[in-house]
């Protein structure tokens, strides 16, 4: 740049030059700013929920079963950590996905049963869920496959997947009908969708990967909630996976055992989805499953295994509560690890909000509490206020059980008869010690009867209401 000898010149010159300097210098901070606040964003990660329906503890291949393939997750379980004590909130469906969505109990968020068509029973938008909270903090939602949080689905008398914080749905009130083939009862976004060719989790694992290629945000992270209805009944099976079970003992365990891998073809496509996409290095995934399995694993449709242990769905023995698990985070989570620690199914709500950055709400009692540490090995116990407890109508004996430390009590409805069980040394719950150890058995009872009327005094008497007007509660 040339400047005039007139010192007046050079001097109103210098200053306009200084200034454009400045502003250029100023422009380049803010771009600079900008960029860093678009990294910061870009280091949120996404999140990844996938749910499996009523798949028992040892269903999968690396949790033991002897003829199930289940190669992608076996797969994944290698790249991230594996849970060996990982419950469900509840024996049943609804209140356990409940309690992911909130961080809460389910008789203390009022979901405290499976919600049949038509009933009264709804997760209330008065719960702050898990995707509502996220998308607030500029995360993009989608969920796919079932719900089962409401009676009246797609009906706006109660709330939908929409109203509790996802940006896009698809779903089913309950189950696919009039099975996992070519299903018919699906609305997307509010609008009936009609027949689908296909199988069920291929859909919903389909869905999800459009909505990650063509329909998100790609400038926001997100938030992906995918819930198959495989293994849940009633089921059908593509023939390709029917296939590899010739050596089944009849008909309907060659489907089911077919329908665990058509499951895990779903999560498979969606993990690779995710590679394809360049998206893997940056998302959390947590793989779980809602409760125990259906039926005896004999003779009745329902042929998942518990693994050994006591008790399937409805039952709040190990066998219908604990459930596989297993969450990858590249970079934060070690691969191949194995975590001892009980976690419950609450736990993912503040979890997932900690590793978003995200506050969970000050305004409620949680349940669940953040156990990332944990995940990735960097502690060893997770410190709680509340203890893992469990309470559910419809369960056949004990109604009621509470988890603290390795011991484990179980209480009739009346919390007249209890059961007392040390689960590092009896996990099949095979030995009652409350005559063996009267001093324990007193704490835990106490305990428990004041936790459990401090829960449902939060909660709203549905239960009540409905037996007040006459009403059963149905079986799932």
């Amino acid at each position: 740049m040339q400047f005039s000898t007139a010192e007046g010149t050079r001097g109103s010159r210098w200053a306009i030059a200084t200034g454009v300097f400045a502003a250029a210098a100023t422009l380049a901070f803010l771009l600079a700013g900008a960029g860093d606040a678009r990294a910061v964003e870009a280091r949120r990660p996404n999140l990844v929920l996938f749910l499996a329906d009523d798949l028992g503890y040892g269903d999968l291949g690396f949790y033991g079963h002897p003829a199930i393939q289940t190669p992608h997750l076996d797969a994944f379980a290698k790249q991230g950590v594996r849970l060996t004590q990982c419950y469900a909130a509840s024996g049943v469906c609804s209140p356990s996905r409940s309690a992911l969505l909130t961080g809460r109990t389910p008789h203390r968020n009022g979901v405290y049963t499976w919600i049949a068509q038509g009933s009264p029973v709804h997760l209330r938008t008065s719960e702050v869920t898990l995707p509502r909270l996220l998308r607030d903090a500029g995360y993009a939602t989608c969920h796919s496959g079932k719900w089962h949080l409401n009676g009246l689905f797609n009906n706006p008398a109660q709330p939908q997947p929409g109203d509790h914080g996802y940006d896009w749905w698809l779903a089913t009130q309950n189950n696919a009908a009039p099975s996992h083939e070519n299903p018919r009862n699906f609305a997307r976004n509010g609008k009936r969708v009609g027949p689908m060719e296909g199988y069920s989790a291929a859909l919903v694992a389909d869905e999800a990967i459009a909505w990650l290629k063509n329909r998100r945000d790609k400038t926001k992270p997100f938030f992906l909630a995918v819930w198959t209805h495989e293994p849940h009944y009633p089921i059908k099976s593509d023939p390709k996976f029917k296939a590899r079970y010739p050596d089944a003992k009849d008909d309907v365990e060659r489907e089911y055992f077919a329908n665990v891998t058509q499951m895990d073809a779903a999560f498979g496509k969606l993990m690779r989805t995710l590679d394809e996409e360049k998206l893997a290095d940056d998302t959390f995934v947590v793989f779980t499953s809602d409760n125990g399995p259906e039926g005896d694993g004999v003779k009745t449709p329902g042929r998942g295994s518990t693994g050994g242990l006591r008790g399937r769905k409805r039952d709040l023995h190990e066998g219908g509560i604990r459930v596989p698990g297993i969450a990858r985070w590249p970079g934060r989570i070690p691969p191949g690890k194995t975590c001892d620690v009980p976690i419950v199914g609450s736990d993912v709500f503040p979890t997932m909000l900690a590793a978003a950055g995200v506050k969970p709400p000050a305004d409620r009692t949680l349940d669940g509490v953040n156990v990332l540490d944990v995940l990735a090995g960097k502690a060893t116990r997770v410190e709680r206020t509340m203890p893992l407890y469990w309470r559910l109508h419809m369960a056949p004996n004990a109604k009621i059980a509470m988890r603290v430390g390795d011991w484990k009590i179980l209480a009739n409805a009346e919390l007249t008869e209890f059961e007392l069980y040390n689960l590092k040394d009896d996990p099949k719950e095979s030995t009652d010690l409350k005559e063996k150890d009267p001093r324990r058995f007193a704490e835990l009872r106490a305990q428990l009867v004041k936790h459990s009327a401090a829960v449902e005094a939060e909660g709203p008497d549905w239960w009540k209401r409905l037996s007040a007007d006459g009403a059963r509660e149905p079986k799932e």
